[in-house]
């Protein structure tokens, strides 16, 4: 008897193991885009935080944004969402892609920043002193 229910049990546990906890949406969005979906959501989401008042002033909602320019909506997005936040290990290399690509472009705009500042640098060294004549100019000899 025992023998029986040590194999029902492990039975049981492979086939639990083999069955899908989230099913596949049937607008699933594709992987590569969900990451690009995702890295545009963490950029507005950065400008939001930043410089809060910066989205409002164009009345620009990151949210109603992406959906527009990726032509999805908020449910397939939500759907898309949850089924590769059940793979646990999918869903963490997605964000390990999305933070590289954000320390890529950080390095780019820090790069720029130094060239700018460089670029100023010798226009500033370049001007000259003026000199300032204090005292009544009108007693020169």
């Amino acid at each position: 008897m025992k023998k029986i229910i040590t194999f029902l049990t492990i039975i049981t546990l492979f086939v639990s193991c083999r069955d899908e906890v989230v099913n596949k949406p049937e607008q699933l969005i594709e992987k590569d885009v969900m990451v690009n979906i995702m890295y545009d959501l963490s950029i507005l989401e950065a400008i939001r935080n930043q410089n809060p008042t910066s989205l409002d002033t164009f009345k620009i909602n990151s949210r109603d944004y992406i959906f527009k320019k990726y032509k999805i909506d908020s449910v397939q997005f939500a759907k898309s969402n949850v089924y590769y936040a059940a793979d646990y290990n999918e869903y963490k290399s997605m964000f390990e892609q999305i933070s590289n690509r954000l320390e890529t472009n950080q390095k780019k705009v820090d790069s720029l920043i130094k060239l700018e500042k460089k670029k100023k640098k010798p226009i500033l060294q370049k001007k000259k002193p003026t000199t300032t004549i204090v005292g009544d100019t009108t007693k020169l000899k």
